[in-house]
């Protein structure tokens, strides 16, 4: 695979007012109908000006902001070719998906599914993880699916595990997408792909897709694409700036000490200066459970999502936030767990008599590319190392040109980040007047100040010790939970909503009084900012998605463990008759004794 000097290159202005269907763009009429049933009618502006080119069957480089549809981009055309040549069988795959986290694949993979079930075409697509045995590496790709969802790693490992023949991948694969392909080039994964390349065939239609660019994306463009098409996105035409947040997503900033940052998250949360739900992105998994125990000690429960926890853990997570059973999620930021593990990789082998602990999932990510559903605040309660990190951190909310805000807490010691994240986004004003960044005008210096006394007590009980036996307790827990989810949930689909991830970790049970804010002790501004978001929420109609759990309370508190409750437990059962019985007789027998 080579690369051709000359490119065409295709610019896209955010304010442009033409506006095409999918039928204008050729897409099989299938795929148009399964778009509306899926409530999606009109493409958005990256798939207007990249499936053109794709359908064509040029290679193309697509650089958009984060919830753009970019997705679509690659899926919509690769089953229109799918179907036009359905009845031609192959030995291996003829597309292949490359992303960069076991997220993203399983996003790809879950919103494949959902076309093909609404188009109902028989067409077979498979996810494939690098824990994968052998045996069923094998068992899934000797079906012959046509479209495979995987990371390079686990490509490269089917390989050289003889699960895939790279004859077979030379003389059967069509098209190869690489999504993400700024975090693809990144760390380990950069090598992965490397050695992959060999295998590509140089007929295959290559695609790259990204939010921003980099050397090392203009390298690989270089590298893995010929004679390509390169589609922009942004949403200025003065605007020269590789990285793009849309404008539909609101910045602000905190200037506070890194001591104080607990004391003003806990402001933003309690006084509800922040549009529910909220993500909120640490730099260490010991920062996200110190956060955690910090909120459980005034009634604000959320769950965390690290690379520790098994991947099943993480899938049901994700969908849990997604579904709203809970408002508040603690992430890890992927990008400084790769660079924390480079740097303690010689520990491990000096500790080897030590018991080993669990290694973080190097495929792990949710910075880049999972689309989180209704995400209205991004909280950077750590900065992001890079100005691309913070891109790709705020883009989780405003998804779909959707209105988002992010709060970015930033230490005297984060000010260089903080300056590099201000020059990408410039210096110009926006037509109102504000700067695209700027200060958080609701949370007043009273507010704080007002709970300064309750936060640095709370925190002063959250020690690293408190901090250890947390995180160690939600591993086992979440290993255990893992075991379970693989076979119990395809049989018991209601269950889900049961089994908690936002649960209580700390010994000791939150204080009563920690978990309301009296008045005395509440701002003016803030109580008014409070009261006009409550205002917003209502009447964007937000319900609670939590009556499903509600059904199941009265279970769950008869078995703290929903996946061990068998039909034996039922109305009808002996042992509750039974029981029933014994009660009547007793009181029969009180009865006699009193007369």
């Amino acid at each position: 695979m080579g690369a051709v000097p000359d490119e065409v290159s295709e610019n896209l202005a955010g304010g442009e007012e033409e506006q095409r269907s999918f039928e204008d763009l050729g897409l099989e009429p299938r795929l148009i109908r399964a778009l509306l049933k899926k409530n999606i009618e009109k493409p958005t502006l990256i798939q207007q000006a990249a499936i053109p080119f794709i359908l064509q069957g040029k290679d193309v480089f697509a650089r958009a902001h984060t919830g753009s549809g970019k997705t679509f981009v690659y899926l919509l055309p690769m089953f229109h070719s799918l179907f036009a040549d359905s009845d031609q069988k192959k030995s291996g795959p003829r597309a292949l998906i490359l992303a960069p986290s076991r997220e993203l694949c399983q996003q790809v993979y879950s919103e494949a599914l959902s076309l093909l079930e609404h188009c109902r075409v028989q067409i077979k697509v498979t996810k494939l993880t690098k824990d994968m045995a052998v045996k069923d590496l094998t068992a899934a790709l000797v079906e012959h699916p046509e479209v495979v969802v995987s990371t390079p790693a686990c490509i490269l490992s089917c390989i050289s595990r003889g699960a895939l023949q790279a004859k077979d991948l030379q003389g059967s694969l069509s098209m190869l997408v690489l999504d993400e392909a700024d975090f693809l080039f990144d760390f380990q994964q950069g090598n992965d792909l490397k050695a992959l390349v060999p295998h590509i065939p140089r007929r295959c239609q290559c695609l790259l897709l990204s939010a921003t660019s980099s050397d090392d994306v203009e390298e690989w463009r270089k590298l893995v694409l010929h004679n390509p098409v390169s589609v922009t996105l942004t949403n200025d035409d003065n605007k020269d700036s590789d990285d793009i947040i849309p404008k539909s997503i609101q910045q602000f900033w905190i200037s506070c000490s890194h001591s104080d940052k607990l004391l003003h998250v806990l402001a933003l949360l309690k006084l509800g200066l922040v549009q529910k739900k909220v993500l909120i992105f640490v730099n260490s998994i010991d920062a996200g459970y110190r956060l955690k125990l910090f909120l459980e000690q005034f009634g604000l429960h959320s769950a965390v999502l690290n690379a520790e926890l098994p991947q099943n853990s993480r899938l049901h997570i994700l969908k849990e936030f997604n579904a709203g059973l809970f408002d508040y999620l603690i992430a890890t930021d992927d990008s400084k767990i790769k660079e924390d593990r480079n740097v303690k990789s010689h520990q491990a082998q000096s500790n080897k008599s030590k018991r080993p602990k669990r290694k973080a999932d190097s495929e792990f990510g949710v910075v880049r590319g999972v689309d989180f559903k209704n995400v209205f605040t991004v909280i950077n309660f750590d900065m992001p190392e890079s100005s691309s990190g913070y891109v790709h951190r705020v883009g989780r909310t405003g998804r779909a040109n959707s209105a988002g805000s992010s709060v970015s807490l930033v230490s005297p010691e984060e000010l260089d980040v903080f300056d590099d994240i201000k020059a990408m986004l410039g210096d110009e004003e926006e037509e109102s007047g504000k700067p695209l960044l700027c200060d958080f005008p609701f949370l007043t210096k009273g507010a704080v100040e007002s709970l300064r006394y309750r936060a640095e007590d709370v925190a002063k009980g959250v020690t690293k010790v408190a901090i250890r036996e947390a995180r160690a307790e939600d591993l086992r827990t979440e290993i255990i939970n893992s075991d379970k989810l693989k076979a119990h949930f395809d049989n018991n689909p209601k269950d889900l909503d049961i089994l908690k991830h936002d649960k209580v970790l700390s010994k000791k049970p939150p204080l009563p009084h920690l978990r309301e804010v009296p008045d005395y002790l509440q701002d003016s501004t803030a109580k008014q900012a409070s009261e006009a978001i409550k205002l917003s929420r209502a009447a964007m109609d937000l319900k609670k998605p939590s009556i499903r759990r509600q059904r199941f309370k009265k279970r769950l508190s008869k078995n703290k463990d929903p996946l061990s409750m068998g039909p034996s437990q039922g109305k009808k059962s002996g042992r509750v008759w039974t029981k029933r019985k014994a009660v009547g007789s007793e009181g029969k027998t009180k009865k006699a004794r009193q007369e």
